[in-house]
């Protein structure tokens, strides 16, 4: 698309969080997503959210500074840890390509 942000890697990740297991994820993907942000320089924005209503629905909007960080981001150790430590918490997860079209 030709009125994309030049270059960057943008993507929603949605999570239903098996019953019971909300308290146990939160502060593993707060931890995912503060490393990400502290360590990899391709991670520009790295947001967590819940949606009003759905208590076992997490949001994660990202945004790299190109598919080469994103995969970066895929490959690093404290991304393998969440990932390992959250399978048996996680029902359901999809990711969500998207062109970013405005950016501050």
């Amino acid at each position: 698309m030709s009125d994309a942000v030049t270059g960057r890697f943008t993507i929603l990740v949605s999570f239903d969080i098996v019953q019971g297991g909300l308290d146990a994820f939160l502060p593993l993907m707060r931890e995912n997503a503060e490393a990400s942000r502290r360590e990899e320089p391709g991670c520009e924005r790295f947001d967590v959210l819940s949606v009003p209503g759905e208590s076992g629905r997490i949001l994660l909007y990202e945004i790299y500074r190109d598919r080469a960080a994103f995969d970066a981001h895929c490959t690093s150790a404290h991304f393998k840890r969440f990932d390992a430590a959250t399978a048996h918490l996680v029902a359901a997860k999809s990711v969500t390509v998207l062109t970013l079209l405005a950016a501050p």
